[in-house]
């Protein structure tokens, strides 16, 4: 049991027995507690602002306003408080797309315990969740000037057209690899390039890595 006060977390899922076990996962080792429960995203904001809320885990697959929808309004509305995407299918199209709503991780509902707070806890401290990204411990006023320091570093291994691929996969218009081709006037063959080219430069191994890198470092504007 932590001798501090646990964080307040807000979990947003509409199958009351999925949300009842997780409040009980997140619950177990005294560091977290879930003060507000919800079951769709209507519900959720309609009890925004909640006093001292930080950290708040969606499903993506709800009635009325799905977690797609929710995680927009909350990167518009409520950008200080962080979001973790919840689903069951964890494929790349709805990691992405999460991402692109403003998911700053995503977990899967068979998370292990452990796996578990390992997002809560990289979420609250580097601002994202992400096993294809490597983690900073950035805390308060060091973290702005770190993230500057890294996005530079980042910018400056990339050429003119890697950066033009990052943007067209980024793009909201979810487009192929032979849509990016089409667009950027080149073969096939040399966006897989570009794919592998940036994957090693910045150590992801998967086109969600680059999404979720490309928009934690600013490197595109989504």
């Amino acid at each position: 049991m932590s001798s501090t006060a646990p964080i307040p977390v807000a979990l947003v899922d509409d199958h009351t027995l999925v949300r009842k076990g997780l409040v009980e996962l997140i619950q177990q080792s005294g560091e977290y507690e879930v003060v507000l429960e919800a079951s769709n995203g209507r519900e959720f904001i309609e009890a925004l602002p909640h006093p001292d809320l930080r950290l708040a885990i969606v499903d993506l697959n709800m009635p009325e306003m799905d977690g797609f929808e929710t995680l927009a309004w909350l990167k518009e509305n409520q950008p200080g408080l962080l979001a973790l995407a919840l689903t069951f299918e964890g494929t790349e199209e709805r990691v992405i797309r999460a991402v692109r709503a403003g998911a700053r991780g995503f977990i899967l509902k068979d998370i292990e315990p452990l796996e578990l707070r390992a997002a809560l806890r990289s979420v609250l401290t580097s601002g994202y969740y992400h096993t294809d990204l490597v983690h900073h411990t950035m805390l308060n006023s060091s973290m702005r000037t770190e993230e500057e320091k890294t996005r530079a570093k980042l910018l400056a291994r990339l050429t003119e057209n890697e950066v033009r691929f990052l943007k067209l996969i980024c793009d909201d218009r979810e487009l192929t690899y032979e849509q990016v081709a089409e667009e950027m006037g080149v073969h096939r063959r040399t966006v897989d390039g570009y794919r592998e080219h940036i994957c090693n430069k910045l150590k992801v191994r998967s086109k969600v890595g680059l999404v979720i890198t490309a928009v934690r470092y600013g490197l595109v504007e989504l």
